[in-house]
């Protein structure tokens, strides 16, 4: 039995199964999620969610789900799991599961009677790709299976309407056929191991609903597409394997690239091997780059998570390779000395006063956890130098360091921290002005670059900037602290100071150069000289 696992009791019970949901990703972009019994609860939900260059660059639902038939005797067992309008659940395919395991890959069991269907599913690592694999376990002879697609092709973030323009016209293909329901998108071809038989009929399913856009108030009714539906028969012991992606494939080598994907994934046995493998979902190549997704389903790249989770998900695991590609990926995005918070190219967002000083606390973090710092300068000094030096002279959102060695940030109308909700174009949480983990950020970005510069003997940077951390330190303090209140504000400008109780202050304290923070509780004469 897998470390993670459901009993038929749980799967059977909707109240349990389905507020449990399933993330599968692969190491493209691509994402399949639904509830452990695969009845689509979200408009994130989906068995092939792809993002789309040639629309938005976003996840886009390409097939929503299928649906399992077996013929036994004359009998049918639906085995999908759907709810309608009114939470109606049709078919009602989660009374036949008996046992659902994660390792290490998802694996359902399902029981009609005599017959025992097992089903499992992989994403192929580096395609836009989902791998289904059914084995008939136990029949008492041949049955027939029947698999309808349900497709979407519609953003996440919306929902699709039943419509005259789709594209109806399929494409056979070896063993399946291909379906691209409106141009712009990616098309979606599903191929079987075996020889089946593919029949056209194209309808509309009304009003699929999904629950927990309904809690959230948002619209949760959807109309899916299914173009048509595959025959064929499977005997006792038979094992057919199902192809679903945007590019059509060979079905000869389907259940050799199968086994061959099982054998790459991390075992999900205890609870360490589960975060090393859901650490790496969120690694992706694409592009020639090589990036961190902020969170599944819904978010992208943020250039903040980024270099906040990176030391995380691969230093941990000795991975110094995907460690570089990443930091590699973001260089080639600097601008004015920002990296984009989000979005990519002409689509991205330059708008957080943080993420650049990150970058400097990742590296920093790179130091500690591999004792290593050859080469570190002449990789990323060019970078180091161009950031102080945007920030020292000001850069968009009134970014500057002001002559207090201290960095204002923010403008009339923009969240430049990472509090940077906007409601009806106005931030929630504006902190204009001197804000305290940016300046903390900013004294540990200043150290660690006279540390490395230093250890490089690129003197002429360290001679410019040596100074600079003696005064930030004293106007940290003079800004920030408070001896009466025993703690920091969170931010403040030349006329007020804000001690709102943020989490803010907890990041500053946390930095390697935290001295800054823990020596002004002392008396002068008792504070330790700086080692920047």
């Amino acid at each position: 039995m897998g470390y993670i696992n459901f009993d038929k009791e749980q799967l059977i019970n909707l109240n349990y199964s389905l507020s449990r949901e399933k993330l599968r990703t692969n190491r493209a972009g691509s994402y399949a999620s639904s509830s452990i019994i695969n009845c689509n609860t979200r408009s994130y939900h989906g068995l092939l969610v792809v993002p789309q260059p040639l629309i938005d660059d976003n996840n886009h639902v390409l097939l929503s789900g299928v649906d399992e038939t077996l013929v036994s005797n004359d009998f049918e067992f639906h085995l999908g799991s759907r709810m309608y309008e009114g939470s109606v659940m049709e078919p009602k395919g989660h009374k036949y599961l008996r046992d659902y395991e994660m390792d290490p890959i998802p694996r359902l069991v399902f029981r009609l009677g005599s017959i025992v269907l097992i089903k499992e599913l992989i994403f192929t690592q580096k395609e836009d790709r989902i791998l289904i694999k059914y084995t008939l376990e136990e029949s008492v002879g041949k049955v027939k299976f029947s698999l309808r697609p349900f497709l979407a092709f519609r953003s996440v973030h919306t929902l699709g309407k039943a419509n005259t323009y789709v594209n109806t016209h399929f494409k056979p293909v070896k063993n399946g056929a291909g379906w691209q329901m409106y141009q712009g998108y990616s098309p979606v071809y599903m191929q079987f191991s075996k020889k089946t038989e593919y029949i056209h009929v194209p309808d509309w399913y009304y009003n699929v609903e999904y629950i927990r856009e309904k809690e959230r108030g948002y619209a949760h009714l959807e109309d899916l597409y299914s173009p048509g539906y595959f025959e064929t028969e499977l005997k006792k012991g038979e094992s057919i394997v199902i192809s679903a992606g945007v590019e059509e494939k060979t079905p000869a080598n389907f259940k050799r690239h199968f086994t061959a994907e099982v054998k790459k994934r991390v075992p999900r046995s205890n609870f360490e091997n589960s975060l090393q493998n859901a650490a790496e979902e969120f690694i992706i190549h694409s592009k020639n780059r090589t990036e961190v997704i902020a969170g599944y389903p819904w978010f992208g790249r943020w250039g903040r998570d980024t270099f906040i989770a990176l030391p995380g998900l691969t230093l941990m695991k000795d991975d110094k390779k995907t460690f570089h590609a990443v930091v590699k990926t973001m260089l080639g995005e600097l601008k004015n000395g920002l990296f984009p918070n989000l979005g990519h190219g002409v689509d991205a967002s330059f708008n957080s006063a943080d993420t650049s000083l990150w970058f400097f606390w990742a590296l920093h973090q790179y130091t500690l956890i591999t004792r290593e710092t050859t080469g570190l300068w002449e990789s990323y000094g060019k970078a180091m130098k161009s950031i102080l030096s945007h920030y020292k002279k000001g850069t968009l959102h009134q970014i500057r360091m002001h002559d207090n060695g201290l960095v204002w940030a923010g403008e009339t109308g923009k969240a430049v921290t990472w509090m940077d909700a906007i409601v009806e174009g106005k931030p929630i949480t504006a902190r204009t002005g001197f804000a305290v983990e940016i300046n903390a950020l900013w004294h540990e970005a200043v150290c660690f670059a006279l540390q490395l510069a230093e250890e490089a003997k690129y003197l002429h940077f360290v001679n410019q900037c040596k100074k600079w951390p003696e005064i930030i330190k004293k106007s940290f303090a003079d800004m920030f602290w408070d001896e009466e209140k025993g703690y920091l504000a969170d931010y403040a400008t030349y006329e007020h100071k804000d001690f709102t109780i943020r989490p803010n202050m907890v990041i500053a304290a946390s930095l390697p150069f935290r001295h800054l923070i823990l020596i002004w509780k002392l008396p002068y004469s008792e504070k330790p000289k700086a080692n920047c």
